[in-house]
């Protein structure tokens, strides 16, 4: 893939670093690591879910922070104790610790998760603000109150 030289727009810009840096980490040749693989689909308008394989982990070995407009999802299998050593003669199904980063957008919350069937399953939601969302400005009709006003003179004189 591609490097892009984004650094006219620095120069030209105030306030995109952090839209700049998204570029340069989805233009990244390590952007996408395969492990754990996942799906994002959007659910309703404002709703979203991301769906993480995570076969042969638990509750106890997944956990999911959610900071700013970053999620993080991190996965570290705990060793069991020394008492139940076996031999694996083949090893198909990784177990190797993840930390896998999801850049959120604005008003984009974490509304649960839930693991089921060796998938973990991460609902979202956009919310946004009332003060955020559009609202209609009434008009209001000026040349009534011109009227008033010229009768209220008229009738003064």
């Amino acid at each position: 893939m591609r490097q892009f030289d984004l650094s006219p727009l620095y120069r030209s810009t105030v306030g995109f670093d952090r839209l700049f840096s998204l570029l340069d980490q989805a233009t990244s040749n390590d952007a996408a690591p395969g492990y754990p693989p996942y799906n994002i689909e959007r659910t309703a308008e404002n709703g979203y879910r991301i769906t993480i394989a995570v076969a042969g982990f638990g509750e106890a070995d997944l956990s999911i922070e959610a900071k700013e407009n970053a999620l993080t999802v991190k996965g570290e299998k705990q060793i069991a104790g020394s008492a139940e050593k076996r031999e694996v003669l083949h090893q198909g199904i990784a177990a190797r610790a993840f930390e896998r980063r999801f850049q959120l957008a604005d008003y984009v919350q974490v509304t649960g998760a839930s693991l089921e069937n060796g998938l973990l399953h991460i609902d979202l939601v956009r919310e946004i603000p009332e003060a955020k969302k559009p609202r209609q400005i009434p008009i209001a009709a000026a040349s009534a109150k011109v009227l008033e006003a010229k009768i209220e003179t008229a009738k003064a004189a």
